[in-house]
């Protein structure tokens, strides 16, 4: 497939597509704008949110023990949970990193930046790979901590600390409550991701997700452990928001397994000669590549109301370049004495 139709290179490599990213979603129009909601509604639903939204439902059926068994913290069903929850990452980010970064199955189309991470060794990373450091840093601290907290909320669903609503007595309230999760989440990543971009706490802890400039999957959860709690911390919310455990795995779920789609590397997957799918990674690609910008993916206004929005085109990178100039100006000009 030619990823030259649907997008360009620089003369180092680097490739954007033609389409500039939407910083905000159409639910925040005024006067509301029906009609576009309805053409974004699938782009929010597909594929991401409802494959995510799918794997929470079966995780909960089959794989999240019985009420009574959860009532009381025991190594069993927690080293089972810990154990799904690898596997489950194991797979899923496995299966992006072998055909795009292993067999390199579509090379360099519709990727951003023409290097591959393991084709240039570097001394910043654990082993001098960055692919080594991200898979460790996922399955030593990553995972363990999504199921530290997966397990601490189902103890609270079991215990009656968490406010637990039947899908039978609730099921409109919970059905917009699973719609919304989504829009919870990326509120909380916000939040705690301008956080960790304070610079005392971007040096210690967040500095070590930037590490992976040049991003590919297993890049998604390489955090500091500080880092994985704020950020799987979104499922805490669920203490306070009547709800379901359902509810709070597709949380986890969203949270964990939906780090990836920021982090691919591409724009889109080739499925066949003529057909692609497209990632949604373009927003996150340029966090990584230009560090302040970017905070959240579009779905909430933030970046927007607080002009750090770049839509990836050429005048995006003026506004950037303009607001960057701004600030080192304000570092120089000195402060007025009271």
């Amino acid at each position: 497939m030619e990823d030259l139709a649907h997008g360009t290179r620089d003369k180092r490599g680097h490739w954007r597509p033609n389409k500039p990213l939407v910083g905000v979603a159409p639910i925040y129009a005024l006067p509301p704008q029906p009609l576009k909601v309805l053409r974004w509604l699938p782009e929010y639903l597909f594929p991401w949110n409802t494959l995510f939204a799918l794997s929470a439902v079966l995780y909960t059926i089959f794989i999240v023990p019985p009420v009574e068994t959860v009532q009381v913290v025991a190594w069993g069903w927690v080293l089972w949970l810990l154990a799904c929850n690898a596997i489950g990452v194991f797979l899923f980010y496995g299966a992006f990193e072998l055909r795009l970064y292993l067999q390199r199955a579509q090379q360099g189309r519709f990727k951003y930046n023409p290097a591959f991470p393991a084709d240039s060794p570097n001394k910043t990373f654990w082993f001098g790979s960055q692919t080594r450091e991200c898979i460790l840093r996922t399955f030593l601290s990553g995972v363990p901590v999504w199921t530290a907290i997966e397990v601490g909320m189902l103890w609270a669903y079991a215990n009656g600390i968490a406010p637990w609503l039947g899908w039978a007595d609730h099921p409109i309230w919970l059905a917009v409550l699973m719609f919304l999760v989504p829009v919870i989440h990326e509120a909380h990543f916000y939040c705690i991701h301008r956080l960790i971009h304070v610079p005392v706490l971007y040096k210690w802890v967040h500095s070590v997700h930037h590490n992976s400039v040049n991003p590919s999957p297993w890049s998604s959860l390489s955090m500091h452990t500080v880092e994985h709690i704020l950020y799987f911390s979104v499922a805490l919310w669920y203490l306070i928001i009547p709800s379901n455990p359902m509810i709070m795995v597709f949380a986890l779920h969203r949270a964990g397994y939906g780090a990836i789609p920021g982090h691919f590397g591409f724009d889109k997957m080739e499925l066949g000669r003529d057909r692609a799918v497209d990632l949604h990674a373009y927003a996150h690609y340029l966090h990584h590549k230009y560090f302040e910008v970017n905070y959240g993916d579009g779905l909430m206004p933030f970046d927007a109301l607080f002009g750090t929005f770049h839509d990836g085109t050429a005048e995006g990178d003026r506004l950037m370049q303009e607001r960057f100039q701004q600030k080192k100006q304000q570092r120089k000009t000195p402060t007025a004495p009271i």
